[in-house]
């Protein structure tokens, strides 16, 4: 087992799975962990786990407190706020791109996914829900021709996974999907102002009704994630 412990692709399965925890909700902001309850857990020795929270811990999504060592780190209306700037930036480069691109086959493309969207949102089941939006959004991505968009993009989304439920969850969740199919729109057609500034306050909206629901929900003084 200790010889595993140093394989990057180990490390890389325990932080992944860590991470995913973290973004599902299942280890909730706030709740101590510790790499033996974690290895245990895992299946795995000290090692890879302590590599994994060490990279955690880097991106945010882990915090020192004091003796009682690491907890999940809380989630920060500011910080929430500036991740959506990025991604409202990226998103609209995203769209503009993929509208000037026209890709042939994106209108049979998107309309597919915006369907399962719209399905995943009747079904209220959130683990849908976030996968079916994360899936549009990098089918955005990929029109865009840009590569390093998604790339970009990739480490926001683990981030922005942890509150999207809240949004998906809503009465905004039906107009999440308008929003979604207005953007295809202006791509196909090639608008890509229109696209762009659609991708653009669609990431805004989200971002106020996020900051808005996590001002009511952290204490005064909580320590932010990043």
């Amino acid at each position: 087992m200790e010889r595993l412990a140093v394989q990057p692709q180990l490390v890389d399965r325990v932080y992944a799975a860590i991470r995913d925890e973290i973004c599902t909700g299942r280890l909730a902001p706030g709740e101590r962990i510790t790499q033996d309850g974690l290895a245990e857990t895992l299946a795995v020795s000290r090692q890879p786990v302590l590599q994994a929270l060490l990279l955690l811990k880097k991106q945010g999504f882990v915090c020192d407190t004091g003796r009682r060592g690491l907890i999940v780190a809380p989630l920060d209306p500011q910080f929430v706020e500036h991740v959506y700037q990025v991604r409202a930036a990226l998103d609209g480069t995203a769209a503009r791109a993929a509208g000037t691109e026209r890709t042939a086959d994106a209108t049979a493309r998107g309309a597919a996914l915006i369907a399962a969207g719209r399905d995943a949102a009747r079904s209220r089941d959130v683990a849908r829900m976030i996968a079916a939006d994360i899936d549009f959004h990098r089918f955005v991505y990929d029109l865009s021709g840009n590569p390093l968009i998604a790339e970009a993009a990739s480490l926001h989304w683990q981030h922005i996974r942890r509150v999207m439920g809240s949004v998906l969850q809503s009465d905004r969740s039906t107009h999440i999907w308008d929003e979604h199919a207005a953007i295809l729109e202006s791509i196909v057609t090639g608008k890509a102002d229109e696209a762009e500034r659609r991708a653009r306050a669609h990431a805004e909206a989200a971002s106020k009704m996020l900051a808005t629901q996590l001002a009511d929900r952290v204490p005064e003084g909580t320590k932010k994630s990043a």
